[in-house]
């Protein structure tokens, strides 16, 4: 049965068909899911990106790192992302996700916490790839469970409250970075950006241990302590009407006959291309709006990551015009051709580079009209294999290893440190992808609707 989409004001939360009992469960699903959601995903990005932070803020002068390290520290996080996500995903349907989850958020709070100590660059690498390596799994952790909560048309808002926590992270690890920089540069012997990763790594322990008591699991391994059997029944109930996560004919299990069944469909195909060309047209991720603003020789450490605040910042106005708008009134694929219009605007002001500086401003500041557009895609895909819950971990795992795959080493040779703050091979790549980006958003489309 789909799920009629129906026009909303952004004021109505819940459907008109909604019982008084799904609303009062939603209302607990919400505040049990988003706020711990949002917060690992706000740490989640403040220590993936808190090495762009840290660079500017004297991590490269103090140590001598030069040439393309910067890009290397980056690039081999998202390598390990790959190398922890096929094993720890394969647990997903079958162990209680209120362990899993905050587990994973406590392994990369642990290596975050450990750079404070590195000296070198070898030290620097292994500790990324420790963060990269627990990192991985996480952002399909958390669709993976909105997916089994929530109806497909509500997944978008739910999701756009959890990526807040992507734009917010990259506001605040500049603000952490520039505070501890101003502020503890040189307590107890320790450079201020040594101690933003004591900072963001202490804090990372605290929400991750909270996580075990608050996050609800799935509905087969729900967390009991937050949830009772009737609200675990309506759920699973609720969920069922819609085709979602019902009995399934392929095994309980990852196995050579699941592998079988769904990579001889079109649909894990479909999405992992449609995935590779989103990740692909995102460019913020290489911190080239923090070198720029260093290669001005115009600010200090701290005011640098103060400014490159910004344009995250602006990331969270996005999210709430475009995504929640996907939801409500836009619908998804409009939502798609905004966001990416955006960004193909800001990346032909890059290339040509010789315009007035506001232009580059106002270019880096709308890098994050892409990057928000996440909620969408894996609500979208969510919502495309709802009816098998192993499918959907399957294909949710493969969207997310191959595009990381391809992303570790794409960075390595369009964005390398040496070429900045000018990255022409770069931001020609992202238009490229965004254009593309638009174009195959139809070809989903299409699928969906011949699915249904």
């Amino acid at each position: 049965m789909p799920v009629n989409r129906e026009a909303r004001a952004w004021y109505h939360w819940y459907r008109a068909t909604d019982t008084p009992k799904e609303r009062k469960l939603l209302l607990k699903l919400d505040l049990l899911i988003l706020p711990y959601a949002f917060a690992m995903f706000w740490m989640y990005y403040i220590d993936a990106s808190n090495i762009g932070n840290a660079w500017v803020a004297g991590l490269a002068d103090e140590l001598d790192f030069h040439g393309n390290q910067l890009v290397n520290l980056l690039s081999v996080g998202q390598a390990a992302s790959i190398v922890g996500t096929l094993p720890l995903a394969y647990l997903f349907p079958r162990v209680p996700m209120n362990w899993l989850t905050p587990g994973l958020q406590f392994g990369w709070g642990l290596f975050t916490l450990m750079q404070f100590r590195a000296n070198s660059y070898s030290a620097f690498l292994a500790f990324r790839f420790f963060v990269g390596l627990f990192e991985g799994p996480f952002f399909i952790a958390v669709h993976y469970v909105l997916g089994a909560w929530y109806r497909p048309d509500e997944l978008s808002r739910r999701g756009c409250l959890f990526w807040f926590g992507l734009p917010l992270g990259g506001t605040t690890a500049g603000l952490i970075q520039s505070a501890t920089a101003d502020n503890l540069d040189k307590v107890a012997g320790l450079s201020g950006w040594r101690w933003m990763f004591i900072v963001v790594g202490s804090a990372t322990f605290v929400i991750a241990i909270i996580g075990v008591f608050v996050w609800p699991g799935t509905p087969d391994f729900p967390n009991r302590l937050v949830l009772s059997e009737e609200e675990i029944t309506l759920s699973r109930e609720r969920l069922q009407v819609y085709g979602s996560d019902s009995q399934n004919d392929i095994a309980t299990a990852f196995s050579w006959k699941l592998f079988k069944y769904v990579f001889t469909r079109p649909t894990v195909y479909i999405l992992v291309f449609w995935n590779i060309l989103f990740w692909n047209s995102d460019s913020q991720n290489w911190s080239g709006y923090l070198l720029w603003l260093n290669s001005l020789d115009r600010y200090t450490e701290g005011e640098v990551n103060r400014i490159g605040s910004s344009a995250p910042a602006l990331g969270i106005l996005y999210a709430i015009l475009i995504v929640f708008g996907s939801d409500l009134w836009i619908g998804r694929t409009t939502a798609i051709v905004i966001g990416n219009t955006a960004n193909i605007v800001a990346m032909i002001i890059l290339i040509i580079w010789n315009v007035p500086q506001v232009a580059l401003w106002f270019a880096f500041n709308l890098q994050y009209c892409v990057i928000i557009l996440a909620s969408v895609v894996y609500g979208w895909a969510n919502e495309i294999t709802r009816h098998n819950k192993q499918e959907r971990a399957l294909i949710l795992v493969a969207m997310q290893t191959i595009p990381s795959s391809i992303r570790a080493w794409i960075g390595l040779l369009v964005f390398r440190t040496v070429e900045a703050p000018r990255f022409i091979k770069g931001w020609s790549f992202a238009l490229a992808n965004s254009i593309l980006f638009i174009a195959w958003t139809f070809v989903v489309r299409r699928f969906y609707k011949n699915q249904k």
